[in-house]
């Protein structure tokens, strides 16, 4: 077994963010380095789209940046703009391309495909790798989304749809959202917020051909690129360990009330590159306490009045959409985390905390 001085378990969006947060600031030039990645290839396989709320290292991947957006229920819709932090998508394949390209300028960086053939021992190890149950009981955001192109120009490029909800589901929460890249090319994607023990929800296909076709009203299309997933919306395993350290939804850098990881997982990145010299002694980073407090009360509320969503997200919309944004991203101070509070439905949150 080969010995190194760091060792990353998983090379997904965690593990090389880490790996090229080290290598630019010149943190492994005297550093081993061994990052455990099972895949064959590194190929488009995930969005990551959220609000630029912070400076982060991946411009140069960004598919689109908006300005605008809407949030939809039936027969209301809200327009909105995010001037100061606008909301970007990054192209998974263009952010393997650029890291593993920097990656291997280093003859110190080594890939594998099993951990087995290293020494975990004497090796400080970042895990990306969640210890997530099988038995599915808590909440999950599970989805599916396809990139359309059209042949003729159909859509606005410059305004998002957030959330187009589907309030016809009572048991669960379900949106729809589209992501114009073009006036002629999209993302589409369905969106779940459920427990997963209802098949008929991952009927990811027929949900899309039919928004498209009922709701966008369009007809003449082809799907050129799909991509699924499901994020876990409850805390995994996260203890302490002698010489290791958790990232990415492993590390708890999943905002549990939106999904959104990507930018945590670029702030835990730098916050372990800033203190790599002793990181025995680092303290644990993760998400401010408060965000913690109400996304489980807010995840509770979901749980147990998923009809009611539709209307409460709606409404946390009203007022400043900066606001809405810090907030989602955990960048609000207290007076905004007081005006998004005073917006949400009393005696459903009360119930909730209690």
């Amino acid at each position: 077994m080969k010995d190194f001085d760091y060792i990353i378990l998983g090379g997904g969006c965690a593990g090389l963010s880490l790996a090229y947060e080290l290598e630019i600031h010149k943190k492994l030039e005297n550093k081993t380095l061994a990052i455990v990645e099972p895949r064959n290839e590194y190929k488009k396989d995930k969005t990551w789209s959220f609000w630029k709320t912070i400076p982060h290292n991946f411009d140069d991947c960004v598919k689109k940046s908006w300005k605008n957006y809407s949030v939809n229920i039936p027969n209301k819709i809200k327009h909105l703009e995010c001037i100061d932090y606008p909301y970007q998508s990054i192209d998974s394949g263009l952010f393997y391309e650029k890291i593993n390209d920097k990656l291997r300028e280093n003859q110190n960086i080594h890939f594998y495909k099993d951990a087995k053939e290293l020494n975990l021992e004497n090796s400080f190890i970042f895990n990306s790798v969640p210890n997530i149950k099988s038995d599915k009981t808590g909440l999950w955001q599970h989805f599916c989304g396809v990139e359309i192109e059209t042949k003729k120009k159909f859509f606005d490029e410059e305004i998002i749809n957030l959330m187009d909800f589907d309030c016809e589901q009572r048991n669960s929460v379900h949106f729809f959202y589209t992501l114009p890249y073009s006036n002629n090319k999209a993302l589409v994607e369905t969106t779940w917020l459920s427990k997963m023990s209802d098949n008929s929800e991952k009927d990811y296909d027929k949900q899309i051909k039919e928004y498209i076709e009922s709701k966008l009203k369009l007809k003449d299309y082809k799907i050129t690129y799909k991509e699924e997933g499901a994020i876990p919306l409850f805390n995994t395993s996260n203890q302490a360990e002698k010489n290791k350290i958790n990232i990415g939804t492993a590390g708890r850098m999943t905002r549990l009330s939106t999904g959104y990881t990507f930018l945590n997982i670029q702030e835990h990145s730098k916050y372990i590159r800033e203190h790599i010299e002793n990181l025995t002694k680092m303290k644990t980073y993760e998400i401010r306490k408060k965000y913690q407090f109400l996304d489980n009360i807010f995840l509770k509320v979901i749980e147990k009045n998923p009809e009611k969503m539709p209307n409460i997200f709606y409404k946390m919309f009203n007022g400043s959409s900066n606001t809405v944004i810090k907030f989602l991203s955990n960048k609000s101070n207290i007076i905004e985390d007081f005006s998004i509070i005073l917006k949400m439905p009393k005696w459903i949150f009360i119930k909730a905390l209690f």
